[in-house]
């Protein structure tokens, strides 16, 4: 993924290499894991949260994927973070 972007950049002219192409790449691939680890972390916190309303889910009284997204908007929006 990371060489494929580090591609399209150059080609549209957007990013100009001067040193090694293959440091970049692996930086530019190591930047892209870490976001996606960022989400994945966040994702994983908003499932432990649900738990607790976990009868509540069960029973049909909550919504699982309207709450998942209500907390973890909240949590995005309060922690700053931009997925």
């Amino acid at each position: 993924m990371a060489e494929s972007v580090a591609t399209h950049l150059q080609q549209d002219g957007q990013l100009d290499i001067a040193g090694d192409r293959k440091a970049f790449v692996d930086s530019l691939e190591q930047a892209i894991t870490g976001e996606l680890a960022i989400e994945d972390r966040l994702n994983a916190e908003v499932r432990q949260m649900l738990k607790a309303y976990e009868k509540e889910i069960e029973q049909g009284q909550v919504d699982y994927q309207r709450m998942f997204t209500m907390i973890k908007t909240k949590l995005v929006r309060e922690r700053g973070i931009i997925l």
